[in-house]
C-alpha cells in the first residue's frame, strides 16, 4: 500500500500506462526519479572532493560495490568508455586505495573491481544524492520502514548489477 494505492506486482498493468508494462516496472520509472529528485544534490561546475576524486571518477566509482565485483570491461561498456581510458581510470583509482583489483579464479586475464573503504568514503563525500537530502528523507520513516526501504533499495541495486553483468 502506497499512499493510499495498492500496487500489485504480480499482476500486468490495467492498460492505462501500457498494455505491456507491469506494475512493477512503472513503479520503478515512478518512484525512482522522486527519490532521485529529492535528494539531488544541484548541479555545480567542475569540482573535487576532499578526497580529490573528479566527477568522472565519482561516477565510476558509483557502479562498483564493495561486495559484488564488476570488470572492467563490463564497466566500461556500461559508462560508454573505451577500454584504454578505463584502464587508465582503475589504475590511478587503485592507486589511491579507493578501488582493488583482483584476478579471477578461472580466467588470468580478468580482474574484479571492488570498492575499498575508502572508496566508500569517497563515493559518500561525491555522490549526487546529498547526504543532508537523504538523511532528512530517511527521517521521514519510522525505523521499521526505513530497514524495509534500504533493503527493498539493495535488492534492486543487487538486481541492477546482475542485469549489468548478464548483458555485458
Amino acid at each position: 500500500m502506497t499512499g493510499g494505492v495498492t500496487v500489485r506486482f504480480d499482476e500486468p498493468s490495467d492498460g492505462s500506462y501500457a498494455a505491456d508494462v507491469p506494475d512493477s516496472v512503472r513503479s520503478v520509472q515512478t518512484w525512482y526519479p522522486q527519490i532521485y529528485l529529492a535528494c539531488h544534490e544541484d548541479h555545480k561546475r567542475a569540482r573535487r572532493t576532499r578526497s580529490g576524486i573528479s566527477d568522472r571518477d565519482s561516477s565510476i566509482l558509483a557502479h562498483l560495490d564493495q561486495r559484488d565485483p564488476m570488470t572492467a570491461a563490463s564497466l566500461a561498456r556500461h559508462v560508454g568508455i573505451g577500454r584504454p581510458a578505463m584502464s587508465a581510470t582503475i589504475k590511478r583509482l587503485v592507486s589511491r586505495g579507493l578501488v582493488t583489483r583482483e584476478p579471477d579464479a578461472t580466467d588470468a586475464r580478468r580482474r574484479h573491481l571492488r570498492l575499498t573503504p575508502a572508496g566508500i568514503r569517497a563515493l559518500g563525500e561525491s555522490s549526487v544524492l546529498e547526504t543532508s537530502r537523504v538523511r532528512r528523507m530517511l527521517r521521514c520513516l519510522t525505523p521499521a520502514e526505513r530497514k524495509r526501504a534500504l533493503d527493498g533499495l539493495s535488492l534492486l541495486a543487487r538486481a541492477a548489477r546482475e542485469s549489468m553483468v548478464r548483458r555485458s
